[in-house]
């Protein structure tokens, strides 16, 4: 007796689905996700915030985007994300779309039904595709993950922390600000 076939599916699928229902298509296969918390927006948005703001104050070529916004990671049809923060250096990878190919740095904000994805698909799909940083930040547990991938380096870090960003030389994040208002 054969087994049943699994479906690939395609960013075709993802396009089809019903307004308002947001996927990510990882190899073919799709991943519904839930509505954010009031939590996660604050830290999308203040996040979001002082890397723009960053970037605006020294005319930096990189651009940030928040979620949702399209990801293509590995110019196929079968994989497309959107990541919680995008920064994208290379300007030759945005169309009217999204982004093709890997952004240099990626924040993922993990919820209760993210965590798989965030700490382990995400992780190994980030980095098999080019992404230079990955932070993982777990308001459960009050802590942020970062995977420095040019210089396969991994660090924790709590949210009373000064977070220093690798793809910039003078960069840092002070999480304690960032989380004030929600903890």
């Amino acid at each position: 007796m054969s087994l049943p076939k699994e479906q690939i599916y395609t960013i075709s699928d993802i396009y089809a689905l019903p307004d308002g229902q947001r996927a990510e298509l990882i190899d073919g296969q799709i991943y519904y996700m839930a509505p954010p918390s009031r939590r996660h927006q604050h830290i999308v948005s203040k996040l979001n915030q002082s890397i723009a703001n960053y970037i605006d104050k020294h005319n930096g070529s990189c651009s940030v985007y928040p979620a949702p916004f399209a990801v293509f990671l590995n110019e196929d049809d079968r994989n497309y994300v959107e990541p919680d923060i995008s920064v994208i250096c290379d300007s030759d990878k945005l169309t009217d779309r999204g982004c093709t190919g890997a952004p240099d740095w990626i924040i993922e904000i993990v919820s209760p039904s993210s965590k798989r994805m965030d700490y382990f698909i995400k992780l190994f799909k980030y980095r098999s595709s080019g992404v230079r940083e990955y932070w993982i930040v777990d308001p459960d547990k009050k802590q942020v993950l970062i995977y420095d991938f040019i210089h396969d380096d991994t660090t924790f870090y709590t949210f009373s922390a000064t977070i220093k960003v690798n793809i910039y030389d003078d960069l840092s994040i002070d999480f304690s600000d960032i989380a004030k208002d929600i903890l």
